[in-house]
C-alpha cells in the first residue's frame, strides 16, 4: 500500500549511493551466515542432514556477496509495519539488483541499513514523477538492466503507482518477476473474520463526498467481502457513507497499526462503527484497511426488485418474488392498494409512491379483492 509521497531526483544517471551505516547494522547478516553455516556444519558433524541451515546460510550470503539478477523488472513487498516481515528472497534482490526504484528514498534507506545492505542506484518513483521516471526505467530496462521496485510499505502496485510501471513493462516485453510478502489488504482479510472465499480489493474510494456514494452504490450488490484502503482523515466520513449506502446491519472490520504493536481490529456493524468513529475526537493514526460483508441473497434481491421498478417500474416478468407478483399477492389476499403498496416498498426498497402507481394500475386491470 502507498501513498503518493516520495522525493524526486534527477535522471537515472545520478544514482543515490547508501551512507554508511553503523557497524550493528552492517554486521547483522554477517553474524546470521555465521549462526547459519555453523548449525550446518553442527547437523553434519552430527551425521544429519545440513540441507536446512546449508540452504540459509548460502542464502545469507548470497546477500553479502550479491550475484547478478536476470534481467527484469523485480516487484519486491517490504514490511507494513514489522521490519522482520522482510523475505529472504526479497533481500537478495534487493541487494543484487542494478536499480532499487522506491517510493520514499529515506524509508527505503532504513530497511535496507537495517539488513546492511548497500543500494548503489537508490531513485525515487511515485505518484508526482512517474511519467517521466517510467520512461526512463523502460529504456533501462530494455538495456537488460534488473530493476527491483518497493514501496514505503507491502506489495508494489497495489494502489500506488507501481501497477502503471509493470503494465508498461509487460507490454515491452521486459519480465515482471512478483517477489511476494506483506500485504495489508490479505493480513485485514483473513483477520477479520468475514468470508474470504470471495472478495474484492477496491483500494481507495474517490475523495468527494458524491463521487463516494456513487461508487459504494455500485458495489452494493456484490456478494463477497469488501476490502478498501482507508486514510485516517476521511475514516469518519467513508464509515457514515457505507453505513447508509450498504446497510447499517452489515458486518465490518476495521484494521488499524497492521503487524506493529498496537495493532488493532475493531469489529462490529457498519452502523456502530460509524458511530463510534464519528464520536472520536481523535482520529485514527496510520492507513487503516476497512473489511465489509458482502450482500446477502435476500438483499440482493430486494436491489434487483427495485433497480427493475426504477428502470420501468415493473419487475421482470413471471420471475418469483417480482414487484408485480408482491402487489398480486397482497390484492388477492383482500387488503387494500394503499397498506400493499406499504408493505412491498417496506419489504423491497422501492418508494412508496411508485408502488402505490403500479399496485392501483394492478388493481383496476385485474381481478382482485377490495381496493
Amino acid at each position: 500500500m502507498a501513498s503518493a509521497t516520495g522525493r524526486q531526483s534527477g535522471s537515472l544517471d545520478v544514482g543515490a549511493s547508501v551512507d554508511d551505516f553503523p557497524a550493528e547494522s552492517e554486521s547483522l547478516l554477517g553474524r546470521l551466515h555465521e549462526s547459519a553455516s555453523a548449525a550446518a556444519a553442527a547437523d553434519e558433524d552430527a551425521g544429519g542432514s545440513q540441507d536446512s541451515a546449508g540452504a540459509v546460510a548460502d542464502d545469507i550470503g548470497i546477500m553479502l556477496h550479491p550475484v547478478p539478477l536476470d534481467p527484469g523488472l523485480y516487484l519486491v513487498a517490504t514490511p507494513i509495519g514489522n521490519m522482520e516481515d522482510i523475505t529472504l528472497r526479497a533481500l537478495k534482490t534487493l541487494a543484487a539488483a542494478d536499480i532499487v526504484l522506491c517510493e520514499d528514498t529515506r524509508t527505503t534507506r532504513v530497511l535496507l541499513g537495517r539488513y546492511g545492505i548497500r543500494a548503489e542506484r537508490l531513485l525515487s518513483y511515485h505518484e508526482h514523477n512517474r511519467a517521466q521516471r517510467g520512461d526512463q526505467v523502460l529504456r533501462e530496462l530494455r538495456a537488460g538492466r534488473s530493476v527491483a521496485l518497493v514501496s514505503d510499505a507491502g506489495t508494489p502496485g497495489v494502489s500506488d503507482p507501481g501497477a502503471d510501471l509493470a503494465a508498461s513493462a509487460a507490454g515491452a516485453g521486459v519480465p515482471v518477476v512478483p517477489v511476494p510478502g506483506a500485504c495489508a489488504a490479505v493480513s485485514a482479510l483473513v483477520a477479520s473474520g468475514l468470508p474470504t472465499d470471495e472478495f474484492t480489493f477496491v483500494g481507495f474510494l474517490p475523495k468527494k463526498a458524491g463521487q463516494r456514494a456513487s461508487r459504494l452504490r455500485d458495489l452494493r450488490a456484490y456478494g463477497g467481502t469488501l476490502v478498501f484502503y482507508v486514510s485516517p482523515h476521511n475514516a469518519a466520513a467513508v464509515l457514515e457513507d457505507a453505513a447508509r449506502e450498504l446497510g447499517e446491519a452489515r458486518r465490518c472490520c476495521l484494521a488499524r497499526e497492521l503487524t506493529k504493536k498496537f495493532e488493532e481490529h475493531v469489529r462490529g456493524s457498519l452502523g456502530a462503527l460509524a458511530a463510534r468513529i464519528a464520536a472520536d475526537p481523535e482520529r485514527p493514526r496510520g492507513e487503516l484497511t476497512l473489511c465489509i460483508e458482502g450482500c446477502s441473497a435476500d438483499e440482493a434481491e430486494r436491489l434487483r426488485i427495485a433497480a427493475a421498478a426504477a428502470a420501468g417500474g415493473v419487475a421482470p416478468g413471471g420471475e418469483e418474488g417480482g414487484l408485480e407478483d408482491l402487489i398480486r399477492g397482497g390484492l388477492a389476499a383482500g387488503r387494500g392498494v394503499s397498506e400493499v403498496a406499504k408493505d412491498v416498498s417496506k419489504q423491497t426498497g422501492v418508494r412508496k409512491k411508485q408502488v402505490y402507481a403500479l399496485a392501483l394500475k394492478l388493481a383496476q386491470t385485474e381481478p382482485h379483492g377490495t381496493q
